[in-house]
């Protein structure tokens, strides 16, 4: 069942990268995916897990209230009641974090709050528009994140762009420069973060040691890009029905709809940071915020102007596939990280490349990011915090704000943009933008690459000349 479940991963995988050619949604083969791999892994879980690894609190607990002292049994009732359990509190914050971001970001839509912004891009240059768009997106990822930041940023490209096509490479910009610019930021990136508040590396030397590889990361992928960029892109015709003009939304509702939800987006980290509770939580209390004004605000209105500016009406907007979508893949991570697949990549890499050394640390940093573009960066990096300890010693390259540390936040925040499924950022845009597969490797995928690569040569030299 072991290497079953990685042979299911792999057709699922496929199946997700092959959605156009086979014409089943990607959704229905990541959900697929995800419960057949925990269902392999329960079968099989006895030869699996070593029975002495199942913490004896459990043990006796299930021996004492619930008369099982079989070891078969156990084994099953501990991944079926407390790691997929256990799995499932970290997807459930994930995803409704993104769906109070989504909810947030569609009701400012609504206002047509993201006018305070398109209104000032004037520029229609398709050159001028990229490098912009792509710059905005770099710094408000390190101040949200580069989930939430893409959510926003496909909003605004829908109100810049028309052409399908050319809003699809945009985005795939987007996904890049969202990944580069949470990298370097402690609440940009999930893994970042993970670290951060690990211990193993801090806000302030992660700042200063990777703001400049990340910049690189971003801006050589432009540099090759721009050439091919000429003309000028064409802007969506503005759709309104009678409705907008018998009871518009005013100005004044404009920018504060637009102001609550942009603050709102940028509470949510300080929330944590002061709280320590999940980010889901701080997303939930700015939507129940941003819901209560805009009820307050719209309370005089007819019910079927008021029903489209709501919380209720906009949550129908909502993309219901892509949230599945994120389950499955989540779902599907969790399993092979619980049977043991992903620890054993992480000690593979270890046992026959070592880390001793600091070309050890830069391959293994840089095979780790690479590998997040094909599985989740998460569980990677976690895996990578389970295997090493922060060790003043050997040389310091683990030790906290140690070299291994810092690269591997470079590595796992802007390698998954090589594929778009190998980030949040980049399921989050293939599922509102419906990008394929095969689209984004054909044309982001080998920018992504470059780029990613020119940031980790970036650091390198940045550590041999300045010995930050």
């Amino acid at each position: 069942m072991y290497s079953l479940m990685v042979v299911v991963f792999v057709l699922g995988y496929l199946a997700i990268a092959l959605e156009h050619n086979i014409k089943i949604d990607k959704a229905a083969s990541a959900l697929m995916t995800g419960t057949i791999c925990w269902a392999l892994y329960v079968i099989g879980a006895e030869g699996i897990i070593d029975f002495h690894s199942v913490p004896h609190w459990i043990s006796d607990m299930f021996a004492e209230e619930k008369n099982i002292t079989d070891q078969h049994e156990i084994v099953t009732h501990y991944v079926t009641e407390f790691q997929i359990l256990e799995h499932l509190g970290e997807i459930a914050s994930i995803l409704f974090f993104l769906m109070g971001a989504m909810t947030i970001v569609e009701l400012v839509d609504a206002h047509e709050g993201f006018s305070v912004i398109t209104d000032r891009i004037k520029t229609t240059s398709r050159r001028s528009l990229l490098w912009i768009i792509c710059i905005l997106t770099f710094f408000f990822s390190a101040a949200l994140d580069n989930l939430t930041t893409s959510i926003v940023m496909v909003s605004l490209l829908r109100k810049l762009i028309d052409d399908k096509k050319d809003r699809w490479l945009f985005a795939g910009m987007v996904v890049i420069a969202a990944n580069a610019g949470g990298a370097w930021s402690p609440i940009g990136d999930v893994t970042t973060t993970m670290l951060w508040i690990g211990g193993q590396i801090s806000a302030g030397a992660v700042i200063i040691k990777l703001i400049l590889p990340s910049l690189i990361a971003l801006i050589v992928p432009l540099i090759v890009l721009t050439p091919r960029m000429k003309g000028n892109v064409t802007r969506p015709r503005k759709a309104e029905g009678k409705e907008h003009f018998v009871n518009p939304t005013t100005e004044r509702e404009r920018n504060i709809v637009f102001g609550v939800g942009v603050g709102g987006l940028l509470f949510v980290p300080l929330f944590k940071t002061y709280t320590h509770l999940p980010p889901f939580m701080g997303m939930m209390l700015s939507l129940s915020v941003l819901w209560m004004i805009t009820e307050i605000m719209h309370r005089s209105k007819n019910r079927e102007t008021k029903s489209k500016l709501s919380v209720i009406g906009v949550l129908r907007k909502i993309d219901t596939a892509s949230v599945l979508f994120f389950l499955g893949i989540l779902l599907a991570v969790a399993s092979l990280q619980s049977a043991g697949q992903l620890g054993a990549l992480a000690n593979t890499l270890d046992n026959n490349i070592g880390t001793g050394t600091e070309t050890g640390v830069y391959s293994v940093g840089v095979i780790i990011g690479l590998l997040s573009a094909i599985v989740d960066n998460v569980p990677l990096v976690a895996a990578s915090m389970g295997m090493y300890d922060i060790d003043p010693t050997m040389g310091g390259l683990f030790a906290s704000d140690g070299l291994f540390w810092e690269f591997l936040a470079y590595c796992a925040g802007t390698g998954g943009s090589a594929l778009i499924i190998g980030s949040a950022a980049g399921v989050a845009v293939m599922g509102l933008e419906s990008i394929s597969f095969g689209w984004y490797l054909k044309k982001i995928s080998i920018l992504a690459i470059i780029g990613y690569f020119a940031g980790a040569a970036t650091y390198i030299i940045q550590e041999s000349i300045f010995h930050l």
